[in-house]
């Protein structure tokens, strides 16, 4: 039976000409060679080859693509970007390019995949109002679940950029203090209460001026593209330490990213106005004259295979615009490889949310030992195509 042509791909596959979503990847015949590669299909295009095949539509940029990572790219800017993506779609679409572009194919099993890019800053948000009202209730009974300054500014801390990590990496369980309610004094050890949280992130492309505030309307000349994220989370560290400056050591030990980066062109069909807000927002947030700025992205996480909840990103309060737009507006700047996120996506429903903490009411059980988590998902394309976005998996090694 002969091999089926990479062009050839399943109907509906959520990796089509739509998406080409980008990673970086080494074969076992260089393992030492990081190259850029996009994702079509069950296969990996190397983009480093190219610029040879085709070298009137895509050799000015030969320089970007040999890159052993995503950060030149990202940093060309929102018309480059363009450009090559209109390349690379020219090269798996068009019957033409089919000779030259063939042989610059991977099966996708066979090869290894990197971290997509050298992130530099790494920050976190607390934008569904879902799963924020749900912690209020489950910390603070008796007391508003919202604190007052939520519906005012998108809430976020600055995690550690040094332990992101790339999907499939093991997580081991971190060590920490931790103090139950009915404990005189803290303890340290391994967490107890080890957690997820399904959530989406922005890769930033361009930067910016340092003092000079990014609006929202600049979002997409600064933002590259879209992964998958698990922001891992100890819970019991985290509620001994988090009061009154908020997570540290119960945040930092791991974040997992998925390998390939989503563009953000691609997920233009599945743009969505946000949620309906209740409460005027002061004019650098104030969207509604915008374009919409919700994504409709359908998530699913899994716990030892098992579907445990399909949280939806179209009900987050608040948009990455305007994450972005609060997080530079005191003239904080932007670098290449800077990451966000926007917080765990929880949705009104039992099954929509996305962490344990929220799925059990505080009770647990949490995450044991073996345990592997993947999340995955899929956003509405054109003429009813899926645009699939990269699993982020990690299982749980016991704390050394």
């Amino acid at each position: 039976m002969p091999e089926q042509s990479p062009f050839d791909l399943a109907e509906g596959d959520p990796f089509g000409p739509h998406n080409l979503p980008y990673g970086v990847f080494s074969t076992a015949d260089a393992p030492g060679q990081r190259r850029l590669g996009v994702r079509y299909g069950d296969r990996v295009l190397d983009l480093s080859a190219l610029p040879s095949a085709l070298p009137a539509a895509i050799h000015p940029h030969a320089e970007l693509l040999a890159a052993p990572t995503l950060n030149p790219l990202l940093a060309a800017g929102r018309p480059v970007w363009q450009q090559i993506r209109a390349a690379v779609r020219s090269a798996v679409t068009d019957p033409a390019h089919r000779d030259e572009v063939a042989p610059l194919f991977h099966p996708l099993a066979e090869v290894t995949l990197h971290l997509p890019f050298e992130v530099a800053d790494y920050v976190d948000f607390y934008a569904s109002e879902h799963h924020a009202t749900n912690v209020g209730r489950i910390f603070r009974p008796d007391a508003a679940a919202l604190t007052p300054n939520w519906k005012h500014l998108p809430i976020g801390y600055h995690g550690r950029a040094g332990t992101v990590v790339v999907s499939g990496t093991p997580v081991v369980r971190p060590h920490g203090q931790r103090k139950a309610p009915a404990d005189e004094a803290p303890s340290f050890g391994p967490s107890l209460r080890l957690d997820i949280e399904a959530e989406v992130g922005f890769v930033v492309g361009t930067p910016s001026t340092l003092h000079a505030p990014v609006p929202q309307e600049a979002f997409r000349d600064h933002v590259f593209g879209v992964c998958l994220l698990n922001d891992w989370s100890a819970r019991d560290i985290q509620a001994w330490e988090y009061v009154p400056l908020g997570p540290f050591l119960g945040k930092s030990f791991a974040t997992s990213v998925s390998a390939w980066i989503t563009p953000l062109d691609a997920l233009d069909e599945a743009r969505t106005p946000p949620p309906a807000r209740d409460v005027p927002l002061l004019p650098y947030l104030d969207d509604a004259d915008a374009e919409p700025g919700g994504i409709d992205i359908r998530i699913e996480v899994r716990i030892n295979g098992e579907t445990v909840s399909r949280p939806p990103f179209s009900t987050m309060y608040w948009t990455a615009a305007q994450q972005l737009a609060h997080m530079t507006v005191n003239g904080a700047s932007l670098r290449t490889g800077d990451l966000f996120a926007s917080g765990t996506v929880s949705g009104p429903d039992p099954d929509q949310l996305g962490c344990l903490l929220e799925l059990t009411q505080g009770k647990g059980p949490y995450l044991q030992d073996g345990d592997e988590v993947t999340l995955t998902a899929w956003a509405p394309g054109p003429d009813g195509a899926r645009i699939g976005l990269g699993e982020v998996t990690g299982r749980i090694l016991p704390a050394r």
